[in-house]
Order: structure tokens, then C-alpha cells, then sequence
């Protein structure tokens, strides 16, 4: 298991403690799953347990026109007028691009031992392709001293879905030469930061970008339908593999991985037509990533959709060996047959009642946690696993004495380390969980009305305010680093 000991080294240490880094084995998490048998006032997080927070480049870093970046499809669609629910867009967002140095702070104050960024292409690459833009890499060269001076582990996620514009232009994920354009970016970033970010994660929930940037049409890009998503999620497979394999060419030290966003997925009824719509849901949000990854194939009712985009070897390049597999994970769905719908006549159905949910209204169930870190380790060789998402959305009230008041992220962040630590007691190669997110931020389509942060940010002022979820989490931190491993 990638323990914490292994890779959370001062920065004059980083070379000696990331040589260690291969410890991410399952004989690791075997050993420490062995003594993590619940006692009675709670289940156990083993030691050597990964706690870190995540966020992403667009919905944090604002500085759009700065230092040479230009503008990604998400600068695009927000500033297209009726894009975003509430009007705004992330020119400044939360400004980390100039209070990062607070930021990493914070984390060290509470206790995080692993920060999951992404990486703004169109700062490194403003055009997509050709000149690296150096001034773009600084900002992450600065983030990355910074996070390792506080002892904290820098996890670098290369694409979260802000493709520059300029690649659009030339068909963006529609063009399978983007695998190529993704590769020399990514070459780019290890060059420059490889000798002290060790894990990397290639791509940021790629079914998820296929199904509202490229089907729906409700995310950037805005493309709307089957065949549209189609394209978008074989080519970014594909990137995906590729990318891993130019990263592990270039350097013996990394820790190469990805990123999906998987969810139980339920029929709205009994009937037969809604339990069929479920299976064909489930084949495009979930299993369209894992069994490309991990089986070399397409889902098998969806194989002839994809075989007029597979040429010789793709599928070799995408199942390639991966050091961890991170997974988003938020909460279960109810599906139905539509259809209308785009998505192989499967769409949102009924959600059971009683089933408590988000201010977004999304369903939530922690033991959805445990089925899908089941699955993998069932159905795809329970490979090493971060938790590298997991937040909620609710109406926070205002900042008062220093703090905001947010018991039911709280509850809900409680009830999903509960379920790691039971998954872990059942065998599934877990090894760590970031929190989404360290910061209230530009939550895409929402725009600034949605807050899933555990620190509170007031945009106009930028002032950052811890939530008590935060300072749970933080007294969580510290305890289990002492051996107090029980989830309170």
C-alpha cells in the first residue's frame, strides 16, 4: 500500500523518501487490513491511510489571461450567455493562482498529507500543441515546492476537462490525434516536475466529460448526442493509455494512474425495460472506462457503436498497467427506459422515497461506496484505489466566529470514511481519501451558487473560512496519525 511514511518527505528529502514509492502493492493493504478489525466504537482506517484534499485547475485558479494562458472550452461555454445557472465563470474563481501559497497553508495547518490538483493545459500548452509555455509551468514548479516544504504530497490529475480552445477548434475530442496531443502535453509536465510529483493521474472522469460535454450538451463543449459521445469517450481512452505509457518511458519513478467517476447504478422499477435501460446506464458511466482499462474491451452491447472507431491496436493501448486507479464517487442512481434519450434510451427515473439527498438533489447512500470498491475488487482485480472525490452540496449559512456551521457535509463526509474503512475490512485494495473539495469554487454549470467546499470562500473578498466539516476532518487527521485509527 503507498503508505504515508513512503512519499510524504520534507522537500530536501523528496528524492529519498519517493524512491520508496513502489510499496503500493495489495500484499501491503493485505497486512494492514489484518489489523484493522472494528472494535466497538467504530470501524478502523489502517495505518499508512492516505488523507489528502482535491480540486481542479478551472473551478479554483481564476488568472485566465494570465502569464500566456489562453482560453479552454470552459472559458468559452461560461462566458456564452444561459450556459451558466447563475451567469458567472471562472475568470478569477477563487484566485489560487495568487493565494496558492495560502491555500497550501491551510491544508498543512489541518493536517492533509496529499493535495490532487489538475494541471491547466492551456497554460502549458496555450495552443494545445507546439511551444510549452515556461511562465505556465512556473505557477505549478511554485505549487509543488510549496506543497512538499509543508510536507504534503503533490498528485498531479494532467486533463480535468479544460481542453484548450484551440484544440476544439481542430475537433477537440472528436479528432483521434488528440491521444498525441495529450502525450507530448503530458511529456511537457514530467519534464518539468517529474523529479518531484510522483503519482499522476491522466484523466479526470472521462465518461462524465462524454456523457454532459459531448451528449448532453450541458458542459463544455456543449455537443450534443450518441454518436458525438461515442467519439469523445473512445479518444479519450485512448489518450488515457497512451499518455500512460509515454509517462513510464520517460521515468522509472512514477506512479501512473487515472481517474473515473463510478456510481451504483439501480432500475427505477422492476420492470423489465427499466432493468435493461439500468444495464445499458451502468456500460456507459461505468464499465465503458474499466473494461477498456482493465479487460481490453468495449462493453459488449456497445462494441458495434465503438468498432467503426477502433483501429489496430487501440485497445493493446489502452489496457495498459496502472499503479492506482482513482475513483470519484458521490452517490448511486435510479434509471429508466427513455426513449428520448440520447444515451441508449436510458435517463434519471425515480429515486426511491425516504432517500436522503444533496442540495442538488443527488441520491446518497454510503454503503454505494462499499459496492463499488466490491466490484473492482470482484470483477477487476481489486487494483489500488484513492478515493480522490467524495463532498457534498448544501446551503451553507454565513461565516460566524471564525467558522461555518455545515453538519450534514460533516455527517456526510462521516458516514463515507465509515464505508472506506469497511471496505478495507472486506479486502478492497483502498489505500486513501481526498475530500472534494478543499475549497468552495466554480462548480461548472452551477457557476458560483453551489458550494461542495469544506473551507468556505467569499468570492468578492476571496477570504477563505474554515466549515466545521473541515475541522472534523482535521481532528480525524491528526488522531488517526497518532494510531487512533476508529472513525469517531
Amino acid at each position: 500500500m503507498l503508505r504515508r511514511r513512503d512519499f510524504l518527505a520534507s522537500a530536501a528529502a523528496t528524492a529519498a523518501a519517493t524512491a520508496t514509492l513502489p510499496a503500493l502493492t495489495r500484499a501491503g493493504l493485505a497486512q494492514s487490513a489484518g489489523q484493522s478489525a472494528a472494535p466497538a466504537g467504530g470501524a478502523r482506517i489502517p495505518p499508512g491511510f492516505v488523507w489528502g484534499a482535491s480540486t481542479s485547475a478551472y473551478q479554483i485558479e481564476g488568472a485566465v489571461t494570465a502569464d500566456g494562458r489562453k482560453p479552454s472550452i470552459w472559458d468559452t461555454f461560461s462566458h456564452t450567455p444561459g450556459r451558466i445557472a447563475d451567469g458567472t465563470n471562472g475568470d478569477v474563481a477563487c484566485n489560487h493562482y495568487n493565494l496558492y501559497a495560502e491555500d497550501v497553508e491551510l491544508m498543512g495547518k489541518m493536517g492533509f498529507q496529499a493535495y490532487r490538483f489538475s494541471i491547466a493545459w492551456p497554460r502549458v500548452m496555450p495552443d494545445g500543441t507546439g511551444a510549452v509555455n515556461a511562465k505556465g509551468l512556473d505557477f505549478y514548479d511554485r505549487l509543488v515546492d510549496r506543497l512538499l516544504a509543508a510536507n504534503i504530497l503533490p498528485m498531479a490529475c494532467l486533463y480535468h476537462w479544460d481542453l484548450p480552445q484551440a484544440l476544439q477548434d481542430r475537433g477537440g475530442w472528436h479528432n483521434r490525434d488528440i491521444a498525441n496531443w495529450f502525450a507530448d502535453y503530458a511529456r511537457a509536465c514530467v519534464e518539468r516536475l517529474g523529479d518531484r510529483v510522483k503519482p499522476w493521474a491522466m484523466l479526470n472522469e472521462p465518461s462524465v466529460h462524454a456523457i454532459f460535454g459531448h451528449g448532453f450538451g450541458n458542459h463544455a463543449p456543449g455537443l450534443t448526442g450518441w454518436d458525438s459521445y461515442v467519439r469523445a469517450q473512445h479518444h479519450q481512452n485512448l489518450a488515457q493509455g497512451v499518455g500512460i505509457s509515454t509517462l513510464r518511458s520517460m521515468r522509472s519513478d512514477l506512479k501512473l494512474g487515472t481517474v473515473f467517476s463510478l456510481q451504483p447504478i439501480f432500475p427505477s422499477s422492476q420492470q423489465p425495460q427499466d432493468i435493461a435501460a439500468a444495464a445499458r446506464f451502468d456500460a456507459c458511466w461505468n464499465t465503458i472506462n474499466l473494461d477498456p482499462l482493465f479487460l481490453g474491451r468495449y462493453p459488449a452491447a456497445f462494441e458495434s457503436s465503438f468498432a467503426p472507431l477502433v483501429q489496430a491496436g487501440d485497445m493493446q493501448a489502452i489496457r495498459v498497467p496502472v499503479d492506482f486507479l482513482g475513483v470519484n464517487y458521490y452517490g448511486p442512481s435510479w434509471i429508466k427506459h427513455d426513449p428520448a434519450a440520447f444515451l441508449a434510451q436510458a435517463g434519471y427515473g425515480a429515486v426511491p422515497d425516504g432517500t436522503p439527498r444533496t442540495l442538488l438533489g443527488w441520491p446518497i447512500s454510503a454503503d454505494g461506496l462499499v459496492a463499488v470498491l466490491a466490484r473492482l475488487r470482484d470483477q477487476y482485480g481489486n487494483p489500488p484505489v484513492f478515493i480522490t472525490e467524495n463532498g457534498a452540496c448544501y446551503e451553507d449559512p454565513a461565516p460566524a466566529n471564525g467558522v461555518v456551521q455545515d453538519p450534514e457535509r460533516t455527517a456526510y463526509i462521516r458516514a463515507h470514511l465509515d464505508a472506506c474503512a469497511r471496505a478495507i475490512g472486506q479486502g478492497c485494495a483502498l489505500n486513501g481519501y481526498f475530500v472534494w473539495s478543499l475549497l468552495d469554487n466554480f462548480e461548472w454549470a452551477e457557476g458560483k451558487r453551489r458550494r461542495f467546499g469544506v473551507t468556505h470562500v467569499d468570492f468578492d473578498t476571496q477570504a477563505r473560512t474554515p466549515k466545521s466539516s473541515l475541522l472534523y476532518l482535521s481532528q480525524l487527521m491528526r488522531a488517526h496519525a497518532t494510531g487512533a485509527g476508529a472513525v469517531p
